[in-house]
């Protein structure tokens, strides 16, 4: 015994240290927690849980269509989180949330030991407990006394809350990247889509955020966060979360990432835009953390595909005018390889349009071009995919334009599924429909992307109309007791600079013909300009102005001159909008509207717009029958006129409109409706310039509205509008052809005796105003409309 005393006091020795340093550290705790543990703060703030949620934006039909807010977060109670989301936190985060106090000692032993093995701190031990007392209490610095704050805060915590009400904070507070707060924020955020349709896969890359939310974000860092959702998926997999069959699946499923935060499945960017301006005036700074959501007017659908109509044209005609060449060249002198960081880094600050993705181009030839796109693919494009971009691969292109590695493109894919050569388009375009009854905006789309360009040209683009205000100015003159059947000469005319007060102004029709006498309505149909001219000169420039402003548009935008009668004043396609809803609903000014009501996160009403309703006479703007003729006349202008492939396509008559180009074919115009439904198309350059020669309003903008309408008026039943009372028909003829027609006029208007054989070929059956030469007031030169 007494041999063997040394070698037991030396085991004994190390045993009895190590024993007093844990009861010291036991006292230095025990008087830690003594003295810290009363000051620790008060949990109201988890107990009566008030989060920033921000202002969010829906459609009529309930679909989510804008956020705003410095914090993305979308509140879910822990009994709508589904089981694979939170199997995939506990998995990545805290297998043993259900069964430890707070601390997870076992954890905390299993990481002191893998940092001592690893030679460094390469493991935590935090719980989400520990982290809801981190994200709610303490800032995320690394210390001795921030770990002993978090320490007993958790067990605090755990003393107050029950393991579902930890759980529910931490899904809803945690940030994951992206602005998003929370699990349900993120899984819109990243995917597009809501919490409790999210795939094992999608689950598991959103559970691997919380770790590091910029070195695993999938739109930053892709490559990164695929191995952080691998690690997660194989966790589920070991603690049997999902079967051997699930893990295969989800580890080989491909997983669409959203780059735009904005991204909400519903293209309404401008829209939304405008409902916060509106909500923003109404609540301030408020307004962006109270949960309040604004109900727009427009319906999913509608919208979509007005977008898509609008993206559409805008690219048929930027295709039509030839491949401009390199967007911008990248230096690659430091990328090795073709999977090398350095091209993604390339790619980061240049973002994609939609369908339109930024490459870079690998290598380049008249034959083949191979590009690198986000991501890691590689796209080849040989034989036809070449076509549009050949010009800028052959030796003689711009040096600053060719073609050539390092230069960053735009790829698209066509219908076939094959990628394409495209590129950005200059041109900008604005489409906006709505209900002629009560003005409800029910599709608007103010420029072709807003993330490049936020400037609405729906509400704020000021343009020339052109032809698409002539039906302004025959209104005027069926007050002056003009018919569809009046005949007025399309030949030329010479303004002298006596009635200018400037200059001599010879106006043209935009093709250089002229077709001789005519009725109004064919030349409605056929949009002469001579006619025009002739008819704004008879009734006074000073009428037609006034007349205009009961539609809605502003008089000083619309100077009393002679080239008024060519659209040459100022409008907006809201403007148009409003205008064109009076002949579509027999008469009544309407005010169109995007918002419909605001209301609280409990769902209370804050506030309502209540519309004014087409029928109410305080609302009337010119007299019903003028509505029903001139309704009538436009029906002629989509049947027979310059834009009668809209009854073609469509395959229905009861839709009517107006073309509109202005000089220079700087601005092209659609402007037409259905009895239930107008629209408005617009087409050109922010900077005004010449988009080419044919480039009409029935070339470059009608397309637009055609492709909106196939969707809009899917469903609807043919109809007319009801011809009111006070309407008469008479027999006239046409100086195009023997056979005569019958029109309708005021019964006021009939003339009360017949016209003599020397007045019929001038103005048939015509009613007291004749086409007279009337000097207007002095114009500044003016300019001609080339196409209508």
């Amino acid at each position: 015994m007494n041999a063997r005393a040394p070698h037991l006091s030396w085991l004994l020795y190390p045993l009895l240290a190590l024993l007093g340093l844990m009861i010291v550290t036991a006292a230095l705790v025990g008087i830690i927690t003594i003295l810290i543990f009363p000051q620790l703060p008060s949990l109201d703030v988890l107990t009566d849980y008030q989060p920033k949620i921000p202002l969010r934006v829906y459609s009529a039909d309930g679909h989510l269509i804008g956020e705003f807010g410095e914090e993305r977060r979308n509140v879910v109670r822990i009994q709508d989180v589904p089981v694979v989301m939170k199997q995939a936190i506990l998995a990545a985060e805290d297998e043993r949330f259900y069964q430890h106090p707070g601390i997870d000692t076992l954890g905390v032993l299993r990481a002191a030991w893998s940092n001592f093995t690893s030679g460094g701190k390469r493991q935590g031990a935090s719980t989400i407990t520990m982290q809801v007392a981190r994200n709610f209490f303490l800032s995320s610095e690394k210390t001795l006394t921030r770990k002993i704050y978090e320490a007993l805060l958790a067990f605090k915590i755990e003393h107050s809350l029950s393991k579902d009400e930890i759980f529910q904070l931490y899904v809803n507070q945690i940030y994951l990247g992206q602005r998003a707060y929370g699990f349900a924020a993120a899984a819109q955020i990243y995917f597009g889509k809501p919490l409790k349709d999210i795939s094992p896969a999608e689950a598991a890359m959103l559970a691997g955020l919380p770790k590091a939310p910029s070195a695993y974000n999938p739109v930053a860092n892709p490559k990164r966060a695929r191995l952080r959702q691998l690690y997660v998926l194989r966790r589920m997999h070991e603690l049997r979360f999902i079967d051997d069959a699930g893990y295969k699946r989800a580890e080989t499923e491909t997983l669409h990432v959203k780059r735009d935060v904005n991204d909400f499945g519903t293209h309404a960017a401008y829209v939304a835009e405008m409902a916060r301006q509106i909500a923003y005036e109404r609540y301030q700074e408020d307004v962006y953390s109270l949960g309040i959501k604004v109900i727009t007017t427009v319906v999913r659908d509608e919208q979509e595909a007005a977008y898509v109509a609008l993206r559409k044209a805008v690219m048929d005609y930027d295709r039509r005018h030839g491949y401009r060449g390199a967007e911008s060249y990248a230096d690659m002198s430091n990328v090795k390889s073709e999977q090398d960081e350095e091209l993604e880094d390339i790619l980061t600050d240049i973002d994609d349009s939609d369908t339109l993705l930024a490459a870079v181009v690998l290598e380049a030839s008249p034959a083949r071009v191979r590009a690198y796109l986000r991501g890691g693919e590689i796209v080849t494009l040989a034989g036809d995919t070449l076509k549009f971009a050949s010009r800028m691969l052959e030796d003689k292109a711009p040096t600053n334009k060719r073609l050539r590695r390092g230069a960053v493109i735009r790829v698209v894919k066509d219908e076939k599924g094959q990628w394409q050569i495209t590129q950005l388009p200059e041109v900008e375009a604005g489409f906006v429909a709505a209900s002629p009854i009560d003005g409800a905006i029910r599709a608007l789309v103010g420029g072709f992307d807003f993330n490049r360009n936020k400037f609405n040209h729906v509400t704020q683009a000021w343009r020339q109309p052109g032809s698409s205000f002539k039906p302004f100015i025959y209104s005027a003159a069926l007050e002056k007791g003009y018919t569809p059947a009046s005949v007025v000469p399309d030949e030329p005319i010479v303004i002298s600079a006596a009635e200018t007060g400037s200059q001599a102004w010879e106006p043209k029709n935009y093709d250089g013909k002229y077709e001789g006498p005519m009725t109004l309505r064919t030349a409605l149909a056929k949009s002469k300009n001579m006619v025009s001219i002739r008819l704004l000169r008879s009734i006074g420039p000073h009428y037609a102005q006034e007349h205009a402003t009961r539609f809605g548009f502003d008089a000083d935008k619309h100077p009393p001159y002679l080239t008024l009668a060519l659209g040459a004043g100022s409008v907006t396609p809201w403007q148009q909008l409003a205008a064109y809803s009076v002949f579509a609903n027999g008469g009544y000014r309407i005010q169109p509207f995007v918002v419909k009501q605001i209301v609280d996160s409990h769902d209370k009403v804050l506030a309502r717009f209540d519309p004014s309703v087409a029928g109410d006479e305080s609302l009337r703007a010119i007299d019903a029958r003028n509505a029903y003729i001139m309704d009538s006349m436009m029906h002629e202008v989509t049947l027979r006129g310059t834009a009668a492939r809209a009854a073609v396509q469509l395959k229905r008559r009861d839709i009517a409109g107006k073309t509109g180009t202005t000089n220079d074919y700087v601005d092209a115009w659609f402007c037409g409706y259905h009895p239930t439904v107008v629209g408005i198309a617009w087409i050109g350059f922010d900077q005004p310039r010449r988009m080419g020669g044919g480039e009409t309003g029935g070339s470059a903008a009608l397309p637009m509205w055609i492709g909106y309408m196939e969707k809009a008026l899917r469903n609807a039943p043919e109809s007319y509008m009801e011809a009111p009372e006070g309407l008469t028909t008479i027999q006239a003829s046409d100086p195009s052809g023997n056979t005569p027609v019958r029109e309708l006029i005021y019964k006021e208007g009939l003339p009360t005796e017949s016209p003599s054989p020397e007045e019929k070929h001038v103005l048939p059956q015509q009613a007291p105003a004749p086409v007279q030469e009337v000097k207007p007031r002095p114009v500044e030169r003016p300019t001609a409309e080339k196409k209508n």
